[in-house]
């Protein structure tokens, strides 16, 4: 829509430039009759005449300028003669004759021809230019938003992963699997076509997925499930279809589907019944995982924290047979990922992490960077360089129970929470 703007603009310019330099100097430009031009010449006020076909350009000797136009039939002596003119006083005035050519002339006698016309096809080339454009994304509508992290752009491996042994352990089979199918294959195994990955919010399950791209060193495609459906029917079976079509060009690939209970639940629950377009989404993803090649090295891993809600056959062997469970971390695994959180920020030399780990109990991997993020943000408030232990208490009752109210009312209702 801007680029259309700004090529109006620019063509507006440039008509407005032209007609400025063709015919600027025409509004300062008087049009006489020769008859007029006859006196002057006699009362020496003209001072040059320039002869151009039938137009006499008339310079007057206090800087005026005028136009007059001469009978075709007669030159320009022999018409000045007719009207009075004196020999005498014409010898006085300059006379230049300009032959009918040059590019000024055929501009000016072509211009107001052909400007209209050019205007118009500017404005039928606009027209079909934005016709074009709304024809492509009509075309393009059933073409997904998958993105595509490189596998070592900003690569994330197992060790950038604090905490999930166990989880990090069953996937060290699929990065196997992906640096070396033909092992598994000459053997007549399988692995496993879909891995889903189930936790609270924030334990780190999207996280997981790019380190087993970035292990495995293969094209990491993302999506949210969300972004299949749409409110027209075919349109989430059509972004399906183009998704997995994506990652098939890309194998050895992962394709990781966020929060997948979007479009996975089970079926024959919703308004609309069979003929709903999630469930015809569904339907699709269903038959994609279900129609790879057995060499199609792709793995699709999920994400959801609402496993209950699943359909069936999502989770039956063939589509998603292996599930993950990400649990919250111990006390461990909350230092670990406060360290790695702690990384690239000024800590105090004598500072305790084990500590804050203790007084964090339930927090996810999200939560305990919310909360480095929130003593960072709190010592840059108070104008320190270094963060503290007591900035990290304080973060972590922000975290809790929300900022710090200093009104009395405030003050005695955050009292009795923590009391």
């Amino acid at each position: 829509m801007y680029k259309n703007i700004s090529w109006a603009i620019l063509t507006l310019l440039l008509i407005t430039i032209t007609f400025s330099l063709l015919f600027g100097n025409q509004s300062q430009t008087e049009k006489i009759t020769v008859n007029q031009l006859a006196a002057d010449i006699n009362s020496g006020q003209v001072d040059k005449i320039t002869v151009q076909g039938n137009t006499l350009n008339i310079d007057i000797k206090d800087g005026k300028k005028a136009v007059a136009e001469k009978e075709a039939e007669l030159g320009l002596t022999q018409t000045l003669g007719n009207y009075g003119v004196k020999p005498d006083a014409l010898q006085k005035v300059s006379l230049e004759i300009k032959n009918e050519s040059g590019f000024q002339f055929w501009i000016g006698i072509l211009l107001p021809t052909l400007l209209p016309l050019i205007v118009i096809g500017i404005i039928f080339w606009v027209i079909f230019r934005q016709a074009k454009t709304g024809a492509n994304q009509a075309f393009s509508f059933g073409r997904s938003n998958v993105r595509l992290f490189g596998a070592f752009k900003d690569r994330i491996t197992f060790n950038d992963v604090a905490g999930l042994k166990e989880a990090k352990q069953e996937l060290e089979e699929v990065v196997d699997f992906l640096k070396n199918p033909k092992k598994f294959l000459e053997m007549g195994a399988r692995i496993p076509r879909g891995v889903l990955l189930m936790g609270s919010p924030g334990t780190g399950k999207t996280l997981l997925a790019r380190a087993v791209a970035g292990e495995s060193g293969v094209p990491f495609f993302y999506i949210s499930a969300s972004e299949f459906v749409e409110m027209f029917v075919g349109v989430g079976a059509a972004r399906t279809r183009d998704v997995f079509q994506t990652a098939k060009k890309a194998a050895p690939s992962i394709l990781f589907i966020d929060e997948i209970d979007a479009v996975g639940r089970e079926r024959g629950t919703g308004l609309g019944g069979g003929h709903d377009e999630r469930e015809q989404t569904l339907n699709q993803i269903l038959v994609e995982m279900d129609g790879f090649d057995r060499d199609t090295n792709i793995i699709v891993i999920a994400a959801t924290n609402r496993p209950d809600i699943l359909d069936r056959a999502l989770l039956r062997p063939g589509r998603f047979d292996r599930r993950v469970i990400l649990d919250l971390p111990d006390l461990n695994d909350r230092e670990a990922i406060l360290k790695i959180h702690a990384k690239n920020k000024p800590l105090e030399q004598n500072l305790d992490l084990r500590k804050v780990a203790v007084r964090t109990p339930g927090f996810s991997g999200a939560d305990l960077a919310n909360l480095m993020n929130e003593a960072a943000i709190f010592t840059a408030r108070n104008n320190r360089k270094i963060i503290n232990q007591n900035d990290l208490f304080s973060s972590i009752e922000k975290v809790l129970l929300g900022p710090h109210y200093r009104t009395r009312q405030s003050r005695r209702l955050y009292d009795k929470i923590t009391n």
